[in-house]
Formats: structure tokens, sequence, C-alpha cells
């Protein structure tokens, strides 16, 4: 028996106090939280959090849910909370997240209204607000790579060479990052992540919010974990973005090329992370669908390696792999 299941249906009994409440789970999280879409007898409807206080924290979702409403996001409202069990009471966005709707023909609106939410959260950045997107969590997210993606999901151990070669990168990358413009970060900041709704979008999952790289979140949304874009449109947007932010005053390179450079470093260090982490979720959490899209992410990394003769050794570093991912059941 779901002992918390029926822990957080006493709760909201006792918060709505009426019959005929009833609980269905609304999405998956690829951490230890769950969420339930709450619906009343009268219908209306509300999201339950459930995030075990022995696994997950609600006190930074709390905290940057404020600061986005500060901010002009649209962002759930908590409407109750209980400290002790690890229960939040959530106004519900909706169904239809940007990933469910996006298409052809209105892409480029959406993707505008997305890219006009992420100028409003980072032109509200105030320092020491958020935790700093500083070296250690860098690093420790490029670790995955090699412990999860490399060494458990693909079970190959590192040469010497092949190590200091995965090192050399990573210090470039850190680099790059750390020497960016420093703004509120979403973190996750993609199309499943985002609500289509009034006014649009919604935006979830924020919980890992940071103050870093103000290429990170242009980067999550237009490189997406799940769903991929022409180049053509990966650029035109990114643009249009730099051009927004320009014209807003956010602190970006003066100079197209430089941005394009950074976002894309920036970039590769979220799909060496994503990477391992989609492997770590499947071999640890036992959550095995993350792992399908690893051959996207993959291929980010490959297409931005190739292009930049710094980044060279992973590029060849990633060749070398192309075998061993086939016989664990996925291509390139």
């Amino acid at each position: 028996m779901d002992s918390r299941l029926a822990a957080l249906e006493r709760w909201l009994q006792s918060e709505f106090r009426q019959p005929g409440l009833t609980l269905a789970p609304a999405s998956e999280d690829a951490s230890f939280r769950r969420y339930f879409r709450v619906r009343l007898s009268d219908g209306r409807s509300f999201v339950a959090m459930d995030a075990p206080p022995d696994r997950e924290d609600c006190e930074p979702f709390v905290r940057v849910a404020a600061l986005m409403r500060a901010a002009g996001l649209n962002v759930p409202e908590i409407l109750g909370r209980d400290r002790d069990q690890g229960f939040l009471l959530l106004s519900d966005l909706g169904l239809t997240t940007f990933l469910d709707a996006l298409d052809d023909d209105n892409a480029a609106s959406l993707m505008g209204d997305a890219t006009d939410a992420l100028l409003r959260w980072q032109l509200a950045t105030r320092p020491d607000a958020l935790p700093p997107y500083d070296e250690a969590l860098l690093r420790r997210e490029l670790a995955l790579f090699p412990e999860w993606y490399v060494g458990r999901h693909l079970g190959r151990t590192l040469g010497k060479g092949e190590r200091q070669a995965l090192e050399a990168v990573e210090t470039l990358l850190v680099r790059s990052a750390l020497a960016q413009p420093r703004v509120y970060v979403h973190r996750d900041f993609m199309p499943r992540n985002l609500m289509l709704c009034d006014p649009n979008p919604g935006v979830l999952d924020f919980q890992d919010a940071v103050i870093g790289p103000v290429t990170y979140d242009v980067a999550s949304l237009t490189r997406d974990a799940f769903r991929s874009w022409d180049e053509a449109r990966v650029l035109d947007w990114t643009v249009r973005y730099w051009e927004k932010a320009k014209r807003a005053g956010l602190p970006v390179e003066r100079d197209f090329g430089e941005f394009w450079r950074a976002f894309e470093w920036m970039g590769l260090q979220r799909h060496l992370k994503v990477l391992g982490i989609f492997a770590r979720l499947t071999h640890r959490d036992g959550k095995p669908k993350y792992v399908a899209d690893t051959p996207r992410f993959v291929r980010y990394a490959r297409a931005v390696a190739e292009r930049y003769v710094e980044l060279a050794p992973l590029a060849k570093l990633l060749d070398t792999f192309q075998g061993t991912e086939r016989t664990v059941g996925y291509t390139f």
C-alpha cells in the first residue's frame, strides 16, 4: 500500500472538508517528488505535491515560486502546506505543456512567449537571492557523465589519456560558464516544464534555480531534452533572444558570435550532465524511459564538439563510444 498517498489524501480531505475528492497522477518527475491532480465534486482542480522530507526539501520550491511571481512569471500559487509531511497544495496551470503543443505553425509564437518570460526572470536578478552556479556545482554535474553514462551505462573504463582529454574539455567548459554574466537560472527551462495557459507560459519545476551563466536557460529551451529542432531555428530563436536581451539591458555579449560560442559551450556542459543523469535514473532509480533520449544528447554534444578545435578531443572520445552505445540497445 502507498502510505504516503493515503496520508496525502487524508491531508487534502482536512484542507477541503468536502466529499468527492479524487486524485490522479499529474506528472512524472525525475526526482523523488510526485504530483497529483486533485479534483473536487464542484469541478475545481488543484495540484498536490508529495515531496518525502527525507528525500526532498519543499523550501526551495516555495522560495523560488515567490521570486518568480515577483518577477511577473506565471507560476503555481501555493495554497496549502504541511511542512512535516512534505505536502504542498498548488493552483493548477492546466494539462497542456509546450512539449505537447509545439508544432511548426505555433513554434515561433510559443518560443517568443517563453523567451519573454525568461527575460523577465533574468531582469529580476538580485545578488545572493539564490545559490551560486559555481565551479564546484558545474564540476559535480560534469562528473555524472564519466561515472554514470560512460562507466555504468556503456560499461566503459576510460584510459589515462581519455580521462585527461575529457578533464581538459571539462575545464574549458567550466571556465566559459564562469566567465559569463550571472543572472537567475531556472536550470530546466524547457518545453516540458512550460504550460500553455493564460498568461503564457506557466512555469514549473523551478526549485533548483540558481544564479549563474546568462546563456544556460536559453540553451535549455532551444536544445531541448525531448525534442530536437533544426539548427536554423535554434540559431534564429537564439538571435531573437539575444536582441531582446540587449534592448532590455541584460549583460549579454555585444558580439553575437561570442554569445553563440558561450551558448554552445554552455549547452554542451548541460548535455554531458544530462547524459549522466538519464543513465543514473535508469540504473539507480529504476526509471528506464529517460535513457531512450540519450542519443539526442550525444548528437547535440558531438555537433558542438566538432565545431570547435579546442573540443575536438571530446568529439574523438564520443566516436569511440559509438559501437558500445549500439550494444546496449541505442543508436546514434
